[in-house]
């Protein structure tokens, strides 16, 4: 569930590259996200107290900011 949580909120800012494993095989990592540390920090502060649902990353202004 916190995964799923983690996935939505920063989704805007997952890394688009793709990479080759040690057998040569590309692949596209959907684990690594461009993301600074405060606004981390300020998505733990917002899932311990309850309200990360009404938040969205913007990678844009690299904050979350409450959605629509």
């Amino acid at each position: 569930k916190l995964e799923n949580v983690i996935h939505r909120i920063f989704g805007p800012a997952q890394l688009n590259i793709e990479i080759k494993d040690r057998f040569g095989n590309p692949v596209i990592p959907r684990e690594w996200f461009l993301v600074p540390l405060h606004a981390i920090d300020d998505a733990v502060e917002k899932i311990r107290n309850g309200t990360i649902g009404n938040y969205i990353y913007n990678p844009n202004t690299a904050r979350l900011e409450r959605r629509a």
